[in-house]
């Protein structure tokens, strides 16, 4: 990174590739040695980095055996130098999360994963980071603590409102949820749906297309997302 800018920055720029990135490279351990897969993503409210994998995967077996992992998230995409933009490697152990928000909070930003999310042979993993390892860009690079990662503090009351703020924008505010992807993300057409809240902003969908609107202050509880989010529908109408 720049010395013009601050470790604070940088954790915001690897925390908006955690809650931003729908797939990530997996790198376990095959009997002491490097093995790497493809895996889908989704972030909790504090952007700790959930996986869905079956116990039959060659990752699952080598978990199984050691927890260390390390997960890649790219956000190179639309870089005409992908060696340019966004990446980061994240370092920590994973863990079976038996908690069923958690398991719904992935279903919504991955719904073809419904089909298989209740088999017996799939668990859903958090994983805990320790630290990541920023590459924002030529010369732009960073070891970052995870707990400078994760989101901070208290987030009880935002997760178990997320459901109800959701649902109410899907089913009573549509057109809003259209709006603020065609005027704040330039993503235009109709029917995207709102798939998750946090406090740093909200995943958006339609079918197999995903976007996410930050939020221009961190909103940690249910009073102040629905405030936040009710500023991005008025600036998406000015």
């Amino acid at each position: 990174m720049s010395d013009r800018e601050s470790s604070g920055d940088a954790a915001g720029l690897g925390r908006r590739l955690m809650r931003g990135c729908e797939r990530a490279a997996l790198a376990t351990s095959l009997r002491g040695a490097p093995y790497a897969s493809l895996v889908l993503v989704a972030a909790d409210l504090d952007a700790s980095p959930l996986l869905l994998l079956s116990d039959l995967a060659q990752h699952s077996r080598n978990i199984a055996f050691d927890p260390r992992v390390s997960l890649l998230l790219d956000g190179t995409e639309g870089h005409v130098d992908r060696l340019d933009g966004p990446r980061l490697s994240l370092v920590g152990r994973v863990e079976v999360a038996a908690d069923p928000r958690l398991l719904a909070r992935f279903a919504a930003h991955h719904p073809s994963s419904a089909l298989y999310a209740g088999f017996a042979d799939f668990h859903l993993y958090r994983l805990a980071v320790e630290r990541g390892h920023l590459v924002a860009g030529f010369g732009r690079i960073e070891w970052i603590a995870g707990a400078d990662l994760i989101f901070p503090g208290d987030l009880g009351a935002l997760a178990s409102a997320e459901t109800e703020i959701v649902t109410q924008m899907n089913r009573e505010h549509a057109a809003i949820v259209d709006l603020c992807a065609r005027k704040l993300l330039d993503r235009p057409g109709a029917g995207w749906v709102m798939t998750g809240i946090d406090p740093e902003g909200v995943d958006l969908r339609r079918d197999g297309e995903t976007a996410r609107v930050d939020f221009p202050a961190q909103a940690a509880t249910p009073d102040a997302a629905r405030a936040a989010i009710a500023q991005l529908a008025e600036t998406a109408r000015r």
